[in-house]
């Protein structure tokens, strides 16, 4: 039996609280599915809400010690978290692929993103504490502290498990917070083994309860959590936002994309076409900023499909522990949404160009082809909603103008992609276009150190970059007069000239 295999089953049923795994005492259990081959990976526990009290109380018993270490020592051992997130590469990478399906390729470059991301982390929170401010009093001492929140609610989602819980870890816990991390119902198991990672750290420190939206909510609402960073779909992420609205506590909701790529004349064609494939395509579709609106210049509109159906059409399909390309969706109630996603864009008028059904050879498992849609206009339903899985539905425009207001229409505003070697074009892009985060001919990137987020319905606040971790800490003003001297500048009593003149 292969050494993930033992482990998901030594990891069902457990939860991770007080520095150990131990068996949840919840009755109700969810079975974890291989999306690829169908087969039974292991069970996860629905924990109690007396689990999550304790989980609760023992951060923020150990939330003190940690804020009171130097940034520099809390540096220190988010780097050996690191280092011991490296050392276990090969395992969490397979256990990924194993239960989220996403290929092999995708979930070692997963681990490594994660990596990086927790030792940026740690070196950005010692590098700002605060400001020394102008004085506003000769002789006294202005500036301000930044300081953890306390204890951070993370709620996950399964496209990217591992590396979302790095961003949002890392930062909260280099701020000086505890954290506990509700993940996704589909990738707990893999949650549990990456928790190996900081299980280095102060018991208690970082927790990870199982469960569904009872355990989440639970954790939004509990009067023991301080700060709450939410990952997942429009309709929680608005309930969560209401309800930390309602209780005054600070949040990051990201919600879902609906990313515009747009293609102008002057880029190359064959390159574009496959930046657009890798960007509709890549882990099947699954990621809030796939490229999901396709919007190309009427002067290569043939040529460029004909050579994005190309494209598709060479990515190899199957189980990710393969020599592949794209594994499956990650469960069949996602493919099934997908699947009526993509029958919806066709009764309202596009054409399959390839792709569009099931692949072949490929009876067990939740696989999709990767599909090409063209005949499409801005007003479909496709173009309006989030489709999450490996489509890229194509409209025609006549100019860069209508390119940008097509782009901006939309009730999203994540990221967005252009191809074009017009100077003006990409400057204009990146200025017009609403979204959090604009790719100019460099699509899915990320850079820890730059500010990952979105606007209108994509959610609210950002990740990454030195904003990544102000939101995970809150700033205090100080003012001090070292010479406790009296302040009759302003004090009582009122001096007779500062009186309103008697006339």
């Amino acid at each position: 039996m292969s050494e993930v295999l033992e482990r998901f089953r030594n990891l069902s049923g457990k939860v991770f609280v007080g520095g150990e795994f131990r068996s949840s005492k919840a009755s109700n259990r969810f079975d974890v599915i291989n999306p690829a081959t169908e087969e039974q990976l292991g069970e996860i526990a629905d924990t109690t809400m007396t689990e999550v009290d304790d989980a609760v109380d023992q951060a923020n018993t150990v939330k003190k010690s940690w804020a009171r270490k130097s940034a520099l020592e809390r540096a220190q051992m988010l780097h050996d978290v690191a280092d011991k997130m490296k050392r276990l590469k090969p395992l969490l990478a397979e256990a990924l692929t194993r239960e989220m399906g996403k290929t092999y390729k995708e979930s070692v470059d997963e681990v490594d993103w994660s990596v990086h991301s927790i030792r940026y982390s740690a070196e950005i929170g010692r590098s700002d504490a605060g400001r020394v401010m102008g004085n506003a009093t000769q002789g006294q001492f202005h500036y301000t502290l930044k300081q953890p929140y306390g204890v951070a609610a993370l709620i996950l989602p399964f496209n990217y498990p591992l590396v979302l819980l790095a961003w949002e870890a890392g930062a909260a816990l280099a701020a000086g917070n505890a954290v506990i991390v509700k993940p996704s119902e589909y990738t707990t198991l893999s949650t549990l083994l990456f928790a190996e990672a900081f299980n280095i750290l102060p018991d208690g420190l970082f927790q990870v309860v199982s469960g569904g939206g009872d355990v989440g909510r639970a954790m939004v609402e509990h009067k023991g959590t301080h700060v709450v960073a939410f990952t997942g779909s429009v309709p929680v992420g608005q309930l969560v936002s209401e309800t930390c609205g309602r209780l005054m506590k600070p949040s990051l909701i990201e919600t879902s994309g609906n990313d515009p790529f747009i293609v102008m004349p002057s880029a190359p064609v064959e390159l574009t076409a496959r930046a657009a494939a890798f960007s509709a395509y890549m882990n099947c579709g699954q990621i809030c900023v796939s490229a999901e609106r396709f919007f190309v210049h009427q002067d290569i509109h043939d040529e460029f499909i004909e050579q994005l159906a190309v494209e598709a059409k060479k990515i190899r399909i199957g189980n990710g522990l393969g020599k592949v390309d794209m594994g499956p969706m990650v469960a069949a109630k996602e493919r099934a949404r997908y699947e009526n996603t993509l029958n919806r864009a066709i009764e309202q008028g596009a054409k399959v160009l390839t792709g569009g059904g099931r692949p072949g050879g490929l009876n067990t498992g939740w696989f999709v082809e990767p599909t090409v849609l063209v005949n499409c206009s801005a007003d479909m339903e496709i173009f309006n909603h989030e489709s999450f899985g490996p489509v890229a539905p194509i409209t025609c425009v006549s100019s860069f103008d209508e390119a940008i207001t097509l782009a901006n229409r939309s009730n999203y505003g994540l990221g967005a992609n252009i191809y074009t070697k017009d100077l003006k074009e990409a400057i204009r892009a990146t200025e017009e276009i609403e979204a959090g985060m604009v790719w100019v001919n460099a699509p899915l990137l990320d850079n820890d150190a730059g500010p990952f987020g979105g606007t209108k319905l994509s959610g609210m606040g950002r990740q990454l970059g030195p904003e990544g971790i102000e939101t995970f800490r809150q700033t205090k003003t100080v003012m001090i007069d070292p010479e406790c001297e009296p302040q009759d500048f302003w004090w009582f009593p009122y001096a007779d000239s500062e009186m309103y003149p008697d006339k």
